[in-house]
């Protein structure tokens, strides 16, 4: 699995005119699903994004996770990060996982984030032409893949 999550003031997903999912302050977080990503990935990347300390503190420091800020999360399902530039001009998305793999990861994706923050994880539609807008806060945006895990 692979996330980017950037800090934002607001966030909102449009599908035809009708908005999905919509937040305050928080991550938008797009995220890009595998054939090779399993539930330990989903599990592991869920914590990583509520544990990850990039909201200001009193001093200005990135010291503050989600929950200390009372954050919320908006959820796209992006299978663009995983496109392939190397030959020519046009990407391939060979390793983006088909709906069959990747409905149920991003289903189980959005209940476990929901779990964790005790909070409803608002989400754009799967696989739909969604017009994504957010106000980010920084910028801060951070890149993660489950294939990168560091071992601190």
């Amino acid at each position: 699995m692979r996330a980017v999550i950037q800090r934002v003031t607001r966030a909102s997903c449009t599908v035809d005119g009708e908005v999905t999912g919509q937040i305050d302050a928080g991550f938008l977080v797009l995220l890009g699903i595998e054939d090779a990503d399993t539930d330990e990935d989903l599990q592991w990347l869920a914590q990583k994004i509520c544990g990850l300390r990039v909201f200001g503190d009193e001093n200005g420091l990135m010291n503050k996770a989600l929950a200390d800020i009372d954050g919320n999360i908006l959820l796209i399902s992006q299978f663009t990060l995983f496109a392939q530039t190397k030959k020519g001009n046009r990407p391939s998305f060979i390793r983006a996982a088909r709906p069959d793999k990747a409905i149920p990861l991003y289903e189980q994706m959005i209940k476990t984030l929901s779990a964790i923050t005790g909070k409803k994880t608002a989400t754009g539609i799967f696989g739909a032409d969604m017009k994504i807008e957010l106000l980010n806060d920084g910028p801060v945006t951070i890149i993660m893949d489950t294939k990168d895990k560091e071992n601190h």
